[in-house]
């Protein structure tokens, strides 16, 4: 049966939803698609060329045009401790790198307590093409207590000094106080002087620089500031500061400034209450975290391109992937209400202009909204997207291929239904490692039903420029038709809460890393003849080859089982590059190729041992003893899987603790 292609611009233009939106986002340099991007800069002076730090802790260089491709420009990987707040995080030019070739990287690395932040110089000996790694000088080691909150921005400020932001060194709640304590550099701003000792001087006017609290500080108080930057006019050094539970704060960073962390959150009370001390400085802007928000801080725009703007300090949060602008004293306004991107850090050419670094790859430039007014590419009703069936769009239409898979990724509790729309004439491309590939023009759906009534339809489109993006639908109490969401929300069907994620939350899991669609791959849709009606209808050019994923309920060895459920619902960040940073690999292929390759049987846990002595990843025999099962059970922001979910899967914890329970041994 021949395929229609669902046009959804078309769609949206027959029924249009006006964009408010001040700005766009451009894709440039289409061949820097580089994942875990941290860091976007230009060295001092030269616009000839950008450099891209990734957490995983390869650093490229690129020239700025628009067909460039990466080099390396330095790899610290050997170097360094991982976890998902960890890596490589920060890098800074000399402001006299012209002359000196002296480059500033923040990692952690393996040392004391959880492990070491360090502050590193390295020399580059060819004008800013690589880095020599032998060149490494260490600035200061600063040893972490646990594996989160690690901050570990720095930046050149106008006094040229160095500035190193670090958070309150980790768990939650700031259990050791660190961030009211001027006597450790946790939870605090720090200023050095590079230029003034061996490895640095204090400068004179540093609150402590006499006594009474850690020289290096410039500012306290703080819980865990990503990404800080200073405004390239007047020096002003802005931070978004992210926050524990309720708020994602942006602070304007002065001398001496104590910003309350842990008296408060944002200008809330938290440890003590009343918390109206005068001496703390309240942000300049906050919004509430729904359930997982995570502050990106950026830049106050200088540029050209968008003069309304100038002098507006711009952020997102990297889950919600909404963008604001703020001044200081006035109310934060919603430049774009879902970027549809993870965006992990910005970055600032030498002109002002600014640019997004997509945390799961590519780089987008921020510009004047140019289609203001004009349908965007979605329309906000399901119904007229022509993904559904029009008279029933809890229904696929008749031109849609169905399917079904053999582990389904645990959603608390709801029953799904799927279906595949391929653009007429395409068909999908099966990769070597038995993940599919959808040609662009495709869109994967999802129903999701709680009982007999449907929540939400999700779909995940391949666009034409490429460009993949998810998009949630909340169905209406009467079943009749679903609107489209700008952020990701929850909401309460009865007894239960039902997340709707944001569209940044989405591609935070459907990563290239990951094949973008997770579920359609070769050993997930293996069975009942699926494949060979696939190959009937057009979807396969041929049947594929492989192993299918044994079900959950089937009569497979326990063992097996267990790596299925683990390929379904963790594989998709704990695998090979994926964005995890963690030991691990629970793709079900490589435990057929070699059991020992998941990386986890009998090692210790990089990012905490959640308050067990001893424990391991997974302890053979011991479920009470392995990270595995303890962040399974978590019902706090140690828990896993981290997004999707806000109910346990008692049955797939169960089979995880049963196989646990059952290993004598590691392989």
């Amino acid at each position: 049966m021949a395929r229609a292609r669902i046009h959804l611009q078309k769609v949206a233009q027959r029924s249009p939803r006006c964009s408010t939106a001040a700005i766009q986002l451009t894709r440039v340099f289409p061949n820097v698609d580089v994942e875990a991007g941290v860091v976007l800069t230009q060295r001092p002076g030269d616009a000839s060329r950008w450099y891209l730090a990734t957490q995983s802790g390869v650093v490229y260089s690129f020239a700025n045009e628009a067909d460039a491709v990466p080099s390396v420009f330095i790899d610290v990987t050997d170097k360094l401790a991982t976890a998902s707040e960890a890596g490589l995080l920060g890098l800074a030019f000399h402001p006299q790198f012209a002359s000196n070739g002296y480059v500033y990287l923040s990692f952690t690395t393996p040392g004391a307590g959880a492990f070491t932040s360090r502050v590193a110089r390295y020399h580059s000996d060819d004008d800013g093409l690589s880095l020599n790694p032998a060149s490494e000088t260490v600035i200061f080691d600063l040893t972490q207590p646990y594996t989160n909150h690690n901050g570990g921005d720095i930046h050149f400020g106008p006094d040229g000094f160095l500035y190193i932001g670090f958070g309150d060194g980790g768990s939650k709640e700031d259990p050791n106080g660190h961030g009211q304590n001027t006597d450790t550099l946790l939870g605090s701003m720090l200023r050095i002087d590079v230029d003034g000792a061996s490895p640095y001087a204090i400068p004179a006017d540093n609150p402590f620089a006499a006594g009474g609290g850690a020289p290096e500080i410039f500012a306290w108080g703080l819980r865990n500031p990503w990404r800080f930057s200073f405004d390239r006019e007047t020096g002003d050094l802005w931070a978004g500061d992210v926050g524990q539970y309720d708020w994602e704060e942006v602070d304007r960073i002065r001398l001496g400034g104590n910003y309350g962390w842990n008296l408060k959150e944002g200008a809330h009370c938290f440890a003590v209450d009343p918390c109206d001390q005068p001496e703390l400085i309240d942000p300049v802007a906050a919004y509430a975290n729904p359930d997982d928000a995570s502050v990106v801080g950026g830049y106050v725009y200088r540029g050209a391109a968008m003069p309304e703007l100038i002098g507006s300090y711009l952020y997102t949060d990297f889950y919600l992937g909404t963008i604001w602008a703020v001044v200081e004293g006035g109310e934060p306004s919603v430049l774009l209400g879902s970027s549809g991107h993870a965006f992990g850090a910005f970055g600032e050419d030498l002109n002002g202009e600014l640019y997004g670094v997509d945390y799961g790859g590519g780089i987008w430039r921020l510009d004047p909204n140019a289609n203001a007014g004009v349908a965007s590419d979605l329309p906000t009703s399901l119904r007229a997207t022509g993904c559904v069936d029009a008279d029933d769009p809890t229904q696929p239409p008749a031109s849609a291929l169905r399917y079904e898979i053999n582990v389904p990724f645990w959603s608390d509790g709801a029953d799904k239904s799927r279906w595949l729309h391929l653009a007429e004439g395409e068909s999908i491309t099966v990769e070597a490692d038995g993940d599919w590939s959808l040609p662009p023009g495709s869109v994967a759906v999802k129903l999701f039903t709680l009982g007999d009534r449907p929540v939400e339809t999700r779909l995940l489109v391949h666009h034409d420029d490429g460009r993949w993006a998810g998009y949630s639908y909340a169905w209406n109490e009467d079943g009749s038709d679903a609107q489209l969401l700008r952020d990701g929300e929850v909401r309460s069907f009865g007894a239960q809460q039902w997340l709707y994620p944001s569209r940044a939350e989405c591609m935070s899991c459907h990563t290239r890393a990951a094949g973008i669609s997770l579920g359609l791959e070769t050993g997930q849709l293996q069975r009942d003849g699926q494949l060979e009606d696939l190959v009937a209808r057009g979807g396969l050019g041929s049947v594929p080859v492989g192993d299918a994923l044994p079900r959950l309920d089937g009569d497979a060895p326990l063992e097996d089982r267990a790596r299925a459920y683990l390929h379904a619902n963790c594989s998709h960040c704990h695998r090979a590059a994926g964005p995890s940073n963690t030991p691990g690999n629970y793709r079900y292929d490589r435990y057929l190729v070699d059991p020992a390759e998941i990386g986890v049987c009998g090692v210790p846990p990089v990012a905490g041992d959640l308050g067990v002595p001893g424990a391991l990843i997974v302890a053979p025999g011991d479920p009470s003893s392995s990270v595995l099962s303890l962040r399974l059970h978590a019902d706090d922001e140690n828990r896993m899987p981290q997004l999707g979910s806000l109910i346990h899967d008692d049955a797939g914890i169960a089979l995880i603790d049963a196989w646990i329970t059952a290993l004598v041994g590691c392989p």
